[in-house]
């Protein structure tokens, strides 16, 4: 799903990312795990296209980042930003749906809107502005929004950051389910716990540098 070999990206003088190789398999779910500041939000930049490496190559489900995303076979969730708090949230999704570029023909919109909105627990919440959501309901909402295209593989950088505990427990039961739909996850985060009770195998990085790279265990 993922191939990433030797990427380097620096800012001025930092380095922010200091040539990190990884894989990521099919069907599984990777934690980046790492202090704030390590380069864990760089580097999903560049896999996801966002960001070209000063160095190294990355590929995407066998094609460009660009390619990939563009296509929908990437679902993305990032910590804040990217919803109008002026928009209900129904209106968030329809309007998001209506430019999407995966399954125009073989799925209507309103069959795949109500599929995400079941699977990410907002049937209560369609006709609630934006503004008015806590900040767990506008990660259910981004969730939502990076399942519409029905993508293979979700990557996630820091999906619950700032949320209460009540909160997160519920969002890694939603990515659970969706990792039994057969999705490839790849998530960054700096809660150790949360990189040992969901994911198959962890990636550690310090300072820009992959230090670890194993199962749970190891």
């Amino acid at each position: 799903m993922i191939e990433a070999r030797g990427l380097t990206k620096r800012y001025g003088d930092k380095v922010a990312v200091d040539n990190i190789s990884f894989t990521v398999e099919p069907g599984t779910v990777t934690g980046f795990l790492g202090p704030n500041g390590a380069g864990k939000s760089t580097t999903l930049d560049m896999v996801l296209g966002l960001a070209r490496p000063d160095a190294g190559t990355i590929e995407l489900l066998g094609t460009s980042p660009d390619h990939a995303v563009q296509a929908g076979r990437v679902g993305v969730i990032f910590q804040d930003g990217g919803l109008l708090d002026d928009f209900t949230v129904g209106e968030t999704l329809r309007v998001v749906a209506s430019m999407g570029p995966r399954h125009c023909d073989s799925i209507s919109h309103a069959s795949r809107l109500d599929d995400v909105v079941d699977q990410a627990s907002l049937g209560k919440l369609l006709t609630r502005k934006v503004s008015r959501c806590s900040g767990g309901e506008r990660q259910r909402l981004r969730l939502a929004l990076a399942l519409l295209p029905d993508p293979d593989l979700l990557v996630m950088d820091e999906p619950t950051a700032g949320m209460d505990v009540s909160a997160r427990i519920a969002f890694w039961e939603t990515m659970r389910t969706q990792t039994r739909r057969g999705r490839t996850v790849l998530f960054a985060t700096h809660y150790l716990e949360e990189a040992a009770s969901f994911a198959d195998r962890i990636v550690i990085i310090a300072h820009g540098r992959l230090v670890a790279d194993g199962s749970v265990d190891e």
